[in-house]
């Protein structure tokens, strides 16, 4: 945890989030219509919350893994270094797959992992992001499916954390920091 003083400040509500994670799966149900198994792959740990409440509106055949990148450690910009600390465990060539990140905020994690993903030749990779924040965007990369666009703020909660914490929080907020 952090040392700096902070305040979080509600952005988007549970009730909203819960609202959109229903019309998403719509969404990607309409996409993946006819697919003997869509591979969900969850970006850790920030999509851990929302990829299963994505994965419970789904109906699909669904499997899901995960793979863990990082460029942030304990920070709050990216040090543009991607590390992957874990890989999938199953093969994803030839399969319909879907990523699911939290926020895609400059793009260099995404793009890293989707060149990542794209090189095993699935037969279809999409990426669904719950927050996209373009202002950020230092890398030419979007999602196929957006749960929310948000400013160029520090945000929190539904999984999404700062130092390891707030990842509990119920709704998205964002960080003000009070030093």
């Amino acid at each position: 945890m952090t040392d700096r003083p902070y305040v979080i400040d509600q952005m988007i509500s549970a009730k909203s989030i819960a609202a959109r994670v229903e019309s998403l799966a719509d969404e990607i149900e309409a996409h993946y219509a006819g697919t003997d198994k869509l591979i969900v792959i969850g970006l850790l740990r920030g999509s851990f919350v929302f990829i299963a409440d994505l994965a419970r509106e789904l109906d699909l055949p669904v499997e899901i893994d995960f793979i863990e990148a990082s460029s942030y450690g304990n920070s709050t910009t990216s040090s543009r270094e991607v590390r992957i600390l874990k890989d999938l465990r199953g093969e994803i060539e030839g399969r319909d797959v879907l990523v699911v990140e939290d926020i895609v905020d400059t793009g260099f994690t995404l793009s890293h992992v989707i060149h990542l993903l794209s090189a095993r030749k699935p037969r279809k990779l999409e990426v669904c992001a719950l927050l996209d924040k373009p202002a950020r965007r230092e890398v030419d990369i979007k999602a196929r499916f957006t749960g929310f666009e948000i400013p160029d703020e520090f945000v929190v909660g539904y999984g999404i954390d700062y130092a390891q914490a707030n990842r509990n929080l119920s709704y998205i907020g964002k960080v003000r920091f009070t030093d």
